[in-house]
């Protein structure tokens, strides 16, 4: 695997579901239903290195795209997977091949487990807080996932609202 650090200034980006934007951290909704590279019962936190990048993962093709709110990620990540590249058998091993593969069929359909959740399995016990990865939404475009539970006190990861603008729940949801 090739690894390396992110930061300290880097931003990354991510359109949030206006019900969830209290929670712009919390890595609760993959772990509902598993995402690219962490299966159901794993949080994660996807994120994209541009803004149009985030907004064609939060539209996942849909022609026209839900409310959404863009929110800004500052962060410094000690130890990071890097297939931005993609693969190239010259540096990565097989299994890395199929990090691409149509995971939701695999899972949902084949109801067998995907070869990227495998590769998120791998890179969360090398203790790796994230995994940066092409988008198959946005030609061009760099997505990270950060698995939250292997953050460390060295790893920097915040959500950019100086103002406080975002929600701190979700009161404004409640049916009255």
């Amino acid at each position: 695997m090739k690894r390396v650090r992110l930061g300290p200034d880097e931003v990354f980006y991510r359109y949030l579901n206006p019900k969830w934007s209290h929670a712009p951290l919390s890595g609760a909704g993959s772990a509902s239903g598993g995402g690219r590279f962490n299966r159901p019962g794993v949080e994660a936190l996807y994120l994209s290195r541009m803004a149009e990048t985030a907004l064609a993962e939060y539209a996942q093709g849909s022609p026209i795209v839900p409310p959404a709110t863009l929110a800004a990620y500052p962060l410094d990540l000690t130890d990071v997977v890097d297939l931005s590249a993609g693969f190239d058998a010259a540096i990565w091993s097989p299994e890395w091949a199929e990090w691409n593969c149509d995971w939701r069929a695999v899972a949902r359909l084949d109801r067998k487990i995907p070869a990227s959740w495998l590769l998120g399995d791998a890179a969360i016990r090398d203790g790796c807080q994230g995994l940066l990865f092409p988008s198959l939404r946005h030609a061009g475009g760099t997505n990270l996932v950060v698995f939250s539970a292997n953050l460390t006190a060295d790893d920097r990861l915040e959500v950019h609202d100086p103002d406080g603008r975002l929600p701190r729940d979700q009161r404004s949801w409640s049916e009255t």
